[in-house]
């Protein structure tokens, strides 16, 4: 099975969206369940069942799987209901090589947007990211971490179009996905991008941290087995 047609992404994340608390509705229950992999990738999805095992009634199950399957998580079929997108090997070679070409340009126009809250959110974000990954490693949480992190360059980039572009490829699903594939090794040079990141934020390079991004993202697509060599 194919993923669907990417769709117009939302927004990108506001600061206080990011500090929100984890959204305990149907969709936000669904959508975690995609992201951790307890509804994995392929599974079919019942209405019934999904209302008995979230304790709610069919009604707001089935406007969840409408917004899943507008972001491209879910794809709904008339005759057999909704199906978790199995996002093939070609498919996060593609998101990943987007995210290569627009995000390290993103982080360079970003930086000297940032403000000092910023820059101190960055930090807190990347060590809370170190705590996840020296605890055992929570994928869910990680990408939700991550989410907010490269969301903050997003944000303050200043070009709406670039913005726009990498909000339609950032799937946490996706993410997680990739972060499970990821070695003990990749899960720490990840984690080394991140605080080089936030380093180069700190003394406003803008240069600095388009490098990292660029070396950032060609390492998470390799980890990920989306190497352009191996395809």
């Amino acid at each position: 099975m194919t993923a669907a047609a990417v769709p117009a992404p939302p927004a990108p994340l506001t600061h206080a969206q990011r500090d929100a608390p984890r959204d305990e509705s149907a969709y936000g229950r669904l959508r975690s369940m995609i992201a951790s992999g307890e509804l994995a990738a392929g599974s079919w999805l019942r209405e019934a069942n999904l209302a008995e095992r979230i304790g709610v009634s069919r009604t707001p199950i089935r406007e969840a799987l409408s917004r899943l399957a507008a972001e491209g998580l879910v794809e709904l079929s008339r005759n057999k209901g909704a199906q978790v997108v199995d996002f093939s090997p070609e498919d996060v070679a593609g998101l990943y090589d987007v995210r290569a070409g627009f995000e390290p340009h993103a982080v360079l126009l970003s930086v000297p947007n940032l403000t000092d809250e910023d820059v101190v959110e960055l930090a807190a974000l990347s060590a809370r990211m170190e705590a996840v990954v020296a605890n055992g490693g929570d994928m869910e949480g990680l990408s939700a971490l991550n989410a907010a992190f490269h969301g903050i360059f997003i944000e303050r980039c200043g070009n709406r179009h670039v913005a726009t572009a990498l909000q339609a490829v950032m799937r946490p699903a996706v993410v997680a996905h990739t972060f499970r594939k990821y070695s003990g090794e990749a899960l720490r040079r990840s984690m080394q991008h991140h605080a080089e990141l936030v380093a180069a934020a700190e003394a406003r390079d803008g240069e600095w941290a388009e490098a990292v991004m660029r070396t950032h993202i060609l390492a998470a697509r390799n980890a990920a087995g989306a190497n352009p060599s191996t395809r």
